[in-house]
């Protein structure tokens, strides 16, 4: 068991890429996370890591070793779930991740009832706007909009995400509504962009009379969290380009108002998405069933009449 242990922990490291990250991971302290590493390593006879200072990096046998640990680590799981009722009694831990706006209106919400359902599988939820990568950082599912660039990842599409752009009533009777995206760069509007490494929304996708036409617009504020840029707008230092579920509450009460609606943004799509072995495990199967039916319902509650 110990041995075991000690593979877990070095795929968790390898992973996350930090010790300290694998030991808050795996619930123990960082000392006991390098012991293990190194009880590995004296096991193996091999340095699996290059440590400095600074980083910590895999060597050309931990590479290769990682491969075979999950491997190990997998067919364990497997082993285990034969042995257990899965549908009648799952059990487990599911890392989850979604972009902060959906998490917290349309995931976060009904995880205590998941729990409640299901008592004996832990969530893991992680909520951030920037893109993730589900293979290196252990995700068993991640709640996505927008394209995709990994066509290798089996996805169930939850729901068609209409887009709009908006802004205060203060921040339009000082700076007036532009009529399309023309105007938002002719008249140099304050647009409050989504921002954060590889994020594509400083290019706004419009939809013209001639086709879609990119523009790129800016602003003065910028944000790695949507819901920043919501407030921001809602105070009248902008425009942004939103979901309509997102800020359906301020257009109802008209403390956001559409803008620029000749070029309306590109619809966009809110997808879940899984490793393709991920579908035989029970749990993840049981929380993307649970979920997603939940969040589907929702954002139709949500946006109804808008």
């Amino acid at each position: 068991m110990a041995y075991i242990k000690n593979i877990s922990m070095f795929v968790r490291v390898y992973e996350l890429g930090s010790m300290s990250a694998a030991a808050r991971d795996q619930r123990t302290s960082p000392a006991v996370a390098s012991s293990r590493i190194s009880e590995l390593e004296k096991h193996l006879g091999v340095r699996l890591f290059n440590r400095t200072t600074r980083a910590l990096q895999p060597t050309e046998n931990g590479k290769i070793f990682y491969i075979g640990a999950r491997n190990i680590l997998s067919a364990i799981a497997s082993a285990e779930a034969d042995i257990i009722d899965a549908e009648r009694n799952p059990r487990g831990t599911v890392f989850i991740a979604a972009p902060l706006g959906v998490g917290r209106r349309f995931i976060a919400p009904f995880v205590p009832d998941f729990k409640a359902a299901y008592p004996q599988i832990e969530v893991r939820l992680r909520l951030s706007d920037r893109l993730v990568d589900i293979t290196t950082e252990g995700l068993d599912v991640a709640f996505h909009m927008g394209p995709l660039a990994d066509s290798s990842l089996k996805m169930r599409t939850i729901s068609t995400c209409p887009r709009l752009l908006c802004a205060a009533p203060a921040y339009i009777a000082q700076r007036g509504n532009p009529a399309d995206g023309d105007a938002l760069i002719r008249d140099q509007h304050a647009c409050l962009n989504l921002r954060y490494p590889g994020a594509q929304e400083f290019q706004w996708a419009l939809q013209t009379k001639d086709g879609v036409k990119r523009y790129d617009v800016s602003g003065p504020f910028e944000s790695d969290d949507g819901d920043v840029l919501t407030e921001w707008a809602l105070q009248g230092h902008g425009i942004i380009l939103k979901p309509v579920f997102e800020v359906a509450e301020p257009l109802r009460s008209g403390a956001l108002i559409p803008v620029a609606t000749a070029t309306p943004p590109m619809e966009t799509q809110l997808v879940c998405l899984y490793p393709p072995h991920k579908i035989k495990d029970t749990k993840v199967q049981l929380f993307v069933e649970f979920i997603t039916e939940r969040c589907k319902a929702e954002m139709e509650r949500q946006t109804v009449g808008l």
